[in-house]
Parts: C-alpha cells; sequence; structure tokens
C-alpha cells in the first residue's frame, strides 16, 4: 500500500485517480511499473490503462486541505478511513509512506506514537502485528526540484518495498 499526503486538486481531484494529473505522478507510477506493482502503460490520464498489482494507493487526508497543507485536525478527522484501510480485508503487509505527515499519519491510524519511530527517508520500519512502514520523501514537484528526492533514490526505496514484499521474514 502506498499512502501519500492528499488528492491535489490539479491531480485525484481533478482525474479521479491518485497522483494522476499532478508532478508527484510522473516519479510514482514509473516506479510502481518498473518494481511490478503496475502493468500498462502511465499517460497521467485516468483511461491509460494503467493496473496496480499487488497494490492499493491511499492518502493520509481524503480531500484537498487548504493551502494544500493539512492541519492536524483534518490528518485526525480522516484517520479513520486511513486505518480501515490498513486494518480491513486485504490489509497490507508492507507501506510505503510517501512524506512525514503520511508516515506520522500511517502510524496514528495504527496505534502507534511518531516520536517512537522518526520519519527518515529510505527508513524501514518493522512493527509487531502491523505492517512494515518503509518511509520515503514525497515525489512531490517540490521535492524533486530541489533535489531533495531524485528518481534514483525513489527507485531504491522502491527495491526495498519490493523485497520486503517478496520475502517478508
Amino acid at each position: 500500500m502506498v499512502v501519500g499526503l492528499a488528492p491535489g486538486l490539479g491531480g485525484a481531484n481533478r482525474t479521479g485517480r491518485p497522483f494522476t494529473g499532478d508532478g508527484a505522478g510522473e516519479v510514482l507510477y514509473p516506479a510502481l511499473l518498473a518494481h511490478g506493482f503496475a502493468k500498462g502503460q502511465f499517460a497521467a490520464d485516468p483511461d491509460d490503462g494503467l493496473v496496480l498489482l499487488d497494490c492499493r494507493i491511499t492518502n493520509a487526508v481524503r480531500c484537498v486541505p487548504p493551502g494544500n497543507k493539512p492541519i492536524g485536525a483534518e490528518i485526525g478527522a480522516c484517520r479513520s478511513f486511513l486505518t480501515a484501510e490498513l486494518e480491513g480485508a486485504g490489509a497490507p503487509r508492507v507501506v510505503l509512506c510517501l512524506g512525514r505527515i503520511a508516515h506520522d499519519a500511517t502510524l496514528r491510524a495504527l496505534g502507534r506514537r511518531p516520536s517512537a519511530h522518526p520519519f527518515a527517508h529510505a527508513a524501514v520500519t518493522p512493527l509487531d502485528d502491523a505492517p512494515t512502514l518503509v518511509s520515503s520523501y514525497h515525489t512531490s514537484r517540490y521535492n524533486l526540484n530541489t533535489g531533495r528526492l531524485t528518481a534514483a533514490m525513489f527507485d531504491d526505496v522502491m527495491a526495498s518495498v519490493r523485497s520486503l514484499v517478496d520475502d517478508p521474514t
């Protein structure tokens, strides 16, 4: 499972598919394809034929937040939806958290304290009786433009996710 921040105003909110129509998807979807979590062609269009394989995408916040940055109350109000995704039928064994907000929200949804498991890029956080978390800087255009995250860095994170999914021991 991939946990992002929130639907982007020009992306998922407009297209109906997470990370489609905004810059974040231009790194995420090619990486999902390269590591076998999707098949088809990504063309930043929900009708491009791309299909996820053994993967779901959700967000910490369910609607576009004001100023494109959610506040604690919004994250808390949406927690039950994230908890349901994490604990429901087909609960994931591995969760890729894109950014600190997604990382912290996922930990809270799993009943854990973020201070006990601080965010770090490429960190792997095994949790007893819960999915293993893998954290990455968000694939946002800002992070890519500033060099905080590169496609190669994200590819390394995705390789780690693939390895954990393939060999859960």
